[in-house]
């Protein structure tokens, strides 16, 4: 008998906008984190070959978005259609769009739901159409809609609800297949009514490169009440905001957890990594935010970990849920599972904490929400932030559990033997995140778990007896 999954999981999905996109949530670079304002027509030109060149594209970074501050001081005095900086693009949106879809690639731009952007260029409140058409004709793919200068049309669902469903509206009434991130902070609860006009919506003030500083800018502690969401958020801040949220994502419409600040500065190799993995698990998009032209080595094993991008991107959409948050020296340890197709499991253990903590993890811990059967089955282990010199001659790794070889013949997913009850021994420094993929060993239960070791074969995208 096969075990059952929470129904939850399975049915998690809702109705959704439906322009085709962001069927995984969606993966890329964007200017802000690290540039700010200080972007031009060469940095997105010669980022995107970067991309490219790195093989960034061909893990799945396929949107290279052009942030704030790209426009002229003003709209086009006649047409009132939006204008770019011509010191900056010298030959235009179209030129660089074009570029970057030679490369194979996408391009994003920004815009915000106000009369102002934050950056204080003009906005597209009361300009959708217009806007919306400019950006087709530019053949953009890709839209970041923010939140500053609203006028006032905020403070209840409906009306956000309404002053970001007018740039949906007109989006989709140009007929060109543009992702719409809306960017409005979590204010009015956007996880309750954006999956119909959004294929991803933020839900929380501006990340900041820091792990877990408490910033008054930041306040708010929980995100379901939050009144002002403000920004200088820690990455732990907003992973306790998007703990509860995770049933309300899926395939087309995501809680966006905010930009990447890998490889920024403001962390340690252990933080980042955890930042890294959590995004990952809790299928927020997976957008860079750093200086891709200097980046250090460790900086590109971390956002170059397939092993850790194939949970994100696989195809269930099932964000992992936390299943608790124990106190401990300085922080708190906390166990994350999440359910991934071929019956495969993700389980993270993350420790906010000071001090490096020595565990098990319980097996019936990691399905608690599931059947007595998957808690008394015995499971392929995989470490996703260990790397092995080969694959293992007996035993073959799922396909989702498996990343693509590096260009030094090793590969992130390390296969750790087979558990049952618990994953024993388990080691968690300051500030780490472990996480493991778990594959089910089928006709574990009747204790046939050493034949199932060395007369496995497999049988289309499952392993059987």
């Amino acid at each position: 008998m096969l075990p059952l999954l929470p129904l939850l999981s399975l049915l998690a999905g809702t109705q959704a906008l439906e322009n085709g996109l962001a069927r995984t949530p969606q993966m890329g670079w964007n200017t802000w984190n690290h540039f700010g304002c200080g972007i031009s027509e060469d940095l997105i030109l010669s980022t995107a070959r970067v991309i490219v060149q790195k093989g960034l594209k061909d893990l799945g970074y396929e949107y290279v978005l052009i942030d704030d501050c790209w426009q002229a001081p003003e709209r086009d005095p006649k047409t009132k259609a939006p204008v770019a900086d011509p010191k900056k693009f010298p030959h235009g949106i179209k030129h660089v769009a074009d570029e970057i879809h030679k490369m194979g690639l996408k391009l994003g731009i920004y815009s915000d739901a106000g009369s102002r952007t934050c950056a204080g260029f003009f906005g597209s409140l009361d300009y959708e159409e217009i806007d919306a058409k400019q950006y087709a004709a530019w053949k953009v793919d890709y839209l970041k809609y923010d939140n500053c200068y609203n006028e006032g049309r905020s403070g209840t669902p409906l009306i956000s609800q309404q002053r970001y469903a007018a740039m949906s509206k007109a989006l989709n009434a140009t007929g060109r297949p543009i992702l719409y991130s809306m960017c409005n902070w979590g204010e009015d609860q956007p996880w309750n009514w954006a999956n119909t006009i959004a294929n991803s919506w933020r839900i929380s003030g501006d990340i900041h490169d820091s792990f877990k500083r408490f910033d008054e800018r930041c306040p708010c502690t929980q995100v379901l009440d939050c009144k002002f969401a403000g920004y200088h958020c820690a990455v732990t801040r907003i992973i306790d905001f998007a703990a509860p949220l995770g049933q309300k994502g899926g395939s087309g419409h995501w809680n966006d957890l905010d930009m990447l600040e890998v490889g920024n500065g403001g962390m340690t190799y252990d933080e980042y990594v955890t930042h890294f993995s959590m995004w990952a698990i809790l299928k927020s998009p997976l957008i860079l935010g750093n200086d891709l032209s200097s980046m250090s080595d460790e900086t590109f094993s971390i956002i170059t970990n397939e092993a850790i991008i194939s949970v994100n991107k696989d195809p269930q959409g099932s964000a992992a849920n936390r299943i608790w948050k124990k106190e401990v020296a300085g922080g708190d340890l906390q166990l994350w599972v999440g359910w991934l197709t071929n019956w495969d499991t993700v389980v993270a253990l993350m420790n906010t904490g000071e001090e490096t903590i020595k565990t098990s993890v319980s097996i019936a811990d990691v399905f608690t929400d599931g059947s007595e059967w998957s808690r008394r089955a015995a499971y392929y282990l995989y470490d996703l932030w260990k790397l092995e010199d080969k694959m293992d001659a007996n035993i073959t790794m799922t396909p989702r559990a498996q990343s693509v070889p590096r260009k030094d013949g090793r590969r992130y997913g390390k296969f750790e033997g087979v558990v049952r009850g618990h994953i024993e021994n388990v080691q968690v420094k300051p500030h780490q995140t472990r996480v493991w993929k778990l594959g089910v060993i089928w006709g574990s239960v009747d204790g046939q778990e050493e034949v199932a070791q060395t007369k496995l074969k497999r049988r289309g995208a499952r392993y059987e007896l």
